[in-house]
Formats: C-alpha cells, sequence, structure tokens
C-alpha cells in the first residue's frame, strides 16, 4: 500500500513539474507527438533508395482508396484514382518532350488540369516551375527565364497573357503548349485530344530513377510586393517538411479541407493539396476566393478545416452579419497573418473554431505554430523547437539596414519582451536552399560571422516578439519598418490602430520620403466601408490617441479598394513610388494637420509648402 502511495504521490509531484516548466503541455502534447512521429517516418523515406516523395504517397493514396474524392472543384469530384490516371496521361504526352531533369513552367489557373501537369511533369522526373497567374509582359518573361524551363503549359483563359510575350518565348525557341482549347496560330500546339487519348499506363519508375530528396520538386516565386520576383527553390525534402508541418496540427484522413488560395503559392499546392494527400483527406478547391459564397461552400461540401493567408479572414468578417454564420462543420482553420483584431472578431462571428497560426517563410528553414488558441501569438517556444531550430532574436537597425553588431563584431540578442530580427542558423537539418540561378539574392539571405567565425545564419527579414511565456509574435518586416524621427515605425502597429475606426475596411501602411527630412514619413492607404464617410476629424482624434507622434500617419491616401497580390498580401512598392503629389496621384490625399485637429485635404499649395519645409511634419 505504501508503494502504491509513493507512486501516487511521485505521479502527482511529476505532473506539477511539468506543469510548472511547461505550462502548455497539455495543449502541445499531441502536436509534439504527432511532430515527432512524422521526423522518423521521414527519417525512413530518405534511407530508401530512390526515397518516398509526395508523389509516391500520391500514387499509393490512388491504389489503396482509387474511388475516394480527394479533389472537388465547381461541385465535380476528382478521386485519387482518377488524378493518378489524368497525370499519367500528361505525363505520357510529355514524355518526347521532357527528359528527366528538365523543368517545365506552368501558367495554369487553380482546377484539375494544373493537378494533372504538376504530378505528370513529377512522373517523368521533371521540376515545375509555377507561374503566377497575375503577372504579364516583362514580369512573365522574368519569371519563366529564372526558373531555367525551356517548356511552358498554359491554357486557354490564360492564353491573353502568353501571346503578350509570344514573340521574345519564339525568339529563344521556348515550346508552348495548350493544355485545353484550341489555338489556331503556329509555334504553338495544342495537346487537349493528345491527352485525352493517351494511355493511363503509370510512367516507368526508371524515369525517376535520379530523384533525391535534394532534387527540386517545384520552384514557387515570391509574391514580389518589394521588388521582382525569385524562384525559391522547393526540394524534395524541403516539401515534405513543409507539408508535414501543417498536417501536424491535427488533420486527419476524415477531413474535408477548404481553399481558395492560388496553386502557384506555396500556401495553395504544398499545405493544401499536397497536406491532404499526406494525410488520404480531400480538398474542395475554388478557382478564387470569394467572400460571399466561402460558407455557403463549407456548408455545401461539409468542410472541417479552411485555409486562410494574410487578409482573407478580414475579408469574411466584412461581409454583412447572417443569421446562419455559426451553422457550419469547420471546426479548424490553419494559415498565417491573422491579425489579433480580427481573430476575435473571427470567432465571435463564427463560432468556436481553433485557428492553427504558423508563420514561415516558403524558402526558409524554420517555421513556429500555434496550436494553443493564443490571440495573436504565430507560435509556442517549446523544448521541441528550442531542440530541432537553432534560432535567434538579435537587435536591428532600421536606419543601417542591418543587425546591431557589437564591439567584437558579432550580433547582440535581445532581451525577452524586445523586438528582435529572427534569424535561424543553416544546417544539413535546417538547410536554405535558396534561389535558382540566382547566387546574388541566394546571398543576400545569408548572415555571417553572427556569434563566432564562420556560422552561417538565415536571415527571415521579420522582426518578432517573444514574451515572458515564450509565446512569439510577428511584428513587421524590416522592408516595412521605417524609421522617422529617429524612432522605428511597424506599419502592422499603425495599421491595428487605423483598423479599429468602423468606417474603415481595409488599410496598408507604409512609409514615404520627404525632401529635407531624415528617414520616412508615415502614410496610409485606407479603403471605407461600405456606404461610410470619411471622417477627418474622428480620424485624427483617434490617431493621436493611440499613436505615438512619430508613428501617426502624415499622410493619408483614400482609396476605393486596396490592390493585392493572390494571397492577399498588399503592394506597397506602387504605393511608396507613387507617394503623396495630389498632381500624380488620383486618389484623395490628406496630411495630418494639428492645428486643425483634423486630417484635411491634400492641396497643390500644401504639397509645395511640404517639400519646401514650409510645414513641420
Amino acid at each position: 500500500m505504501l508503494v502504491l502511495w509513493s507512486l501516487i504521490v511521485a505521479v502527482l509531484a511529476a505532473a506539477v513539474l511539468l506543469r510548472t516548466l511547461w505550462p502548455w503541455a497539455w495543449v502541445e502534447a499531441p502536436l509534439v507527438w504527432r511532430v515527432l512521429t512524422t521526423a522518423v517516418r521521414l527519417q525512413r523515406w530518405a534511407r530508401r533508395r530512390p526515397p518516398t516523395t509526395l508523389l509516391d504517397l500520391l500514387v499509393q493514396r490512388a491504389r489503396r482508396s482509387p474511388h475516394k474524392p480527394f479533389v472537388v472543384f465547381e461541385g465535380r469530384p476528382l478521386s485519387y484514382g482518377q488524378l493518378e490516371t489524368e497525370s499519367n496521361r500528361v505525363g505520357q504526352v510529355l514524355r518526347d518532350t521532357l527528359r528527366p531533369g528538365d523543368c517545365a513552367a506552368l501558367l495554369l489557373p487553380n482546377g484539375p488540369l494544373f493537378l494533372a501537369a504538376w504530378f505528370g511533369l513529377a512522373k517523368l522526373g521533371c521540376a515545375a516551375a509555377f507561374l503566377n497567374t497575375n503577372i504579364r509582359g516583362q514580369s512573365l518573361i522574368h519569371c519563366f527565364n529564372s526558373s531555367g524551363a525551356r517548356t511552358l503549359l498554359t491554357a486557354t483563359e490564360l492564353w491573353s497573357s502568353v501571346e503578350d510575350v509570344l514573340p521574345a518565348l519564339r525568339s529563344e525557341k521556348v515550346m508552348v503548349f495548350i493544355l485545353d482549347g484550341e489555338y489556331a496560330g503556329e509555334d504553338v500546339e495544342t495537346l487537349k485530344d493528345k491527352i485525352q487519348a493517351a494511355s493511363d499506363e503509370p510512367l516507368p519508375a526508371s524515369l525517376r530513377s535520379g530523384v533525391t530528396f535534394q532534387s527540386p520538386f517545384i520552384y514557387i516565386f515570391t509574391s514580389g510586393t518589394t521588388g521582382l520576383p525569385k524562384a525559391a527553390i522547393i526540394n524534395h525534402l524541403r516539401a515534405h517538411q513543409m507539408v508535414n508541418f501543417i498536417t501536424s496540427c491535427g488533420i486527419h484522413s476524415s477531413d474535408v479541407l477548404y481553399t481558395t488560395l492560388p496553386l502557384y503559392h506555396s500556401s495553395g499546392c504544398l499545405l493544401g493539396i499536397c497536406g491532404c494527400i499526406n494525410v488520404g483527406a480531400t480538398i474542395v478547391l475554388r478557382r478564387k476566393f470569394s467572400a460571399t459564397h466561402f460558407w455557403d461552400d463549407c456548408r455545401k461540401y461539409n468542410v472541417t478545416v479552411i485555409q486562410y493567408v494574410g487578409e482573407l479572414l478580414r475579408y469574411l468578417c466584412n461581409v454583412p452579419k447572417r443569421s446562419n454564420d455559426r451553422e457550419h462543420k469547420v471546426r479548424m482553420a490553419f494559415g498565417n497573418g491573422l491579425r489579433a483584431d480580427v481573430w476575435r472578431e473571427f470567432l465571435n462571428q463564427f463560432g468556436n473554431i481553433q485557428i492553427c497560426e504558423f508563420y514561415g517563410a516558403t524558402e526558409g528553414n524554420i517555421g513556429f505554430m500555434n496550436c494553443t488558441g493564443k490571440i495573436g501569438a504565430v507560435g509556442h517556444i517549446n523544448f521541441l523547437l528550442k531542440w530541432f531550430y537553432a534560432f535567434h532574436l538579435v537587435k536591428y537597425d532600421a536606419a543601417q539596414e542591418a543587425p546591431v553588431r557589437g564591439a567584437n563584431g558579432r550580433c547582440v540578442e535581445v532581451a525577452t519582451g524586445e523586438v528582435g530580427l529572427l534569424i535561424s542558423k543553416i544546417t544539413p537539418r535546417n538547410p536554405f536552399t535558396g534561389y535558382v540561378g540566382n547566387k546574388i539574392l541566394t546571398e543576400r539571405k545569408h548572415l555571417r560571422d553572427v556569434f563566432c567565425e564562420g556560422d552561417l545564419y538565415f536571415n527571415t527579414g521579420d522582426l518578432m516578439l517573444m514574451d515572458h511565456d515564450n509565446f512569439i509574435y510577428f511584428q513587421d518586416r524590416i522592408g516595412d519598418t521605417f524609421r522617422w524621427k529617429g524612432e522605428n515605425v511597424a506599419t502592422t502597429e499603425v495599421a491595428d490602430v487605423l483598423s479599429a475606426l468602423d468606417f474603415v475596411q481595409n488599410v496598408c501602411v507604409y512609409g514615404v520620403t520627404v525632401p529635407g527630412h531624415e528617414g520616412r514619413a508615415g502614410m496610409a492607404a485606407i479603403q471605407l466601408r461600405t456606404g461610410a464617410d470619411w471622417d477627418g476629424e474622428q480620424l485624427y482624434e483617434h490617431v493621436v490617441t493611440h499613436l505615438p507622434s512619430y508613428a501617426r500617419p502624415r499622410f493619408l491616401r483614400q482609396q476605393e479598394a486596396i490592390e493585392t497580390t493572390g494571397t492577399f498580401k498588399y503592394y506597397k512598392v506602387t504605393l511608396t513610388k507613387e507617394g503623396f503629389n495630389p498632381a500624380t496621384v488620383e486618389d484623395a490625399l490628406f496630411i495630418l494637420d494639428d492645428k486643425r485637429k483634423a486630417y484635411v485635404p491634400m492641396e497643390e499649395e500644401v504639397y509645395q509648402s511640404v517639400i519646401n519645409n514650409l510645414i513641420k511634419l
């Protein structure tokens, strides 16, 4: 009896100790277990020759559950078995054109054709470069050339984009194929009939015999919000790591996932499509996001998990409330870029949905996840993360646009509760594969001799903060954070404040140069809610109340709509370049006026006074 009581006391003591040292243990234990088991499985797959890739998982799913719906698109289901045969057909047709190790570029809209082409290329041992369907002209040529592809696969829906650059493609002897529809011109072949008539027999595994975990799987282009897009290399190992990372949040084979994100982006193709392949789930795919139809689709298809990125959930909250907002089966939402105010509003409007907010860049070698329900945090740092990732938050000088280095030339870590630049050590376990064909841009992401001579870190370009409970919070991008009046201004902080106004629907904050002034003055583009009126006095009062003087936007720009990328990131480059000149900006402009205690119209006379330093900013 004494032994039993001693055992009970020991167990209770261990539980209390664990709760003290790791207070979120009970919440995070399932996540930790899934991460560990998937890591062991990945090691087993890596030892095989050839290794087990995500394509192999798709083939296995098709054999075991050929009739299970994999993708539901515009009401039409496509089973695992059907995707297997369709990708075989595409691969058979392209077999005489491409060789193992080649790369082909895809300019295709969301839909089954994208998937058939992607996995058809993978069965040939080829990499696929996913081109943004919104780019045209020189941007399209830039992305295509930077991928190293000599073949372009597209669809009639996007033919106008290709036609604009066809002379340039022809001059480089690029092969252009339309996978659907017809085309009467020269030097372009349509493959629709050939694909339909092709054999659906599996392609020889020997075509992929040279594939390793280090071989390129896909090339994903950055959004280009701060410059020309770069092609990030996603090899088979990196693809597995990203997929395992997101499915560890608790997605199961019985789930129905809903995504409206573009497949040319890593969130759509890897976390969405490949995430479902990894666990054997079903994905409902939409051509593009629609806030109006979002919840109707979720109800129609019995969706249990939704995927978000950037401002997507804000758009859902902006839709007029309905009586059936909470009538759905959605149990989880996973994604990144969810602001704290939207997080609260979303839960209040649509019910008790588990939010799994994560942090990670397409090309990065580090990621965090927050499944605890802690609003605003992108992750919680536990012993597993500390063991797996060697990361630090270091002091950053916004004026010099570089990490602060001490007298010894080494970087300086910030204290708990302080904002710092996130850097992650580059190791064989956590490599940084860089950008295809661009060593200069790859090198720019390297930080060398950080804490000792010869060490190498990945510069995420993100400013983060860790609190005393080991929760980590995204603060801003170093390209977005700007310096004004000797202080660092975080655009996300300013945007949060402006978004709290009931007549503001969307806001984009950035810095603009002003002649005769150091740094950049704050400016914000604002989109009003439908039917709302501009109120310069209320804006002024709100800004003065909630922001220090250096962080208050000096200029405002009223826009009908704020342009975003396909993954709901704001284009700040154009806004920054256009600045606040009323002679060149067609939108209404306003300036902060402390004497009148309001934001007043920016007229030409006022503008001239600003640039001639006649008005104090």
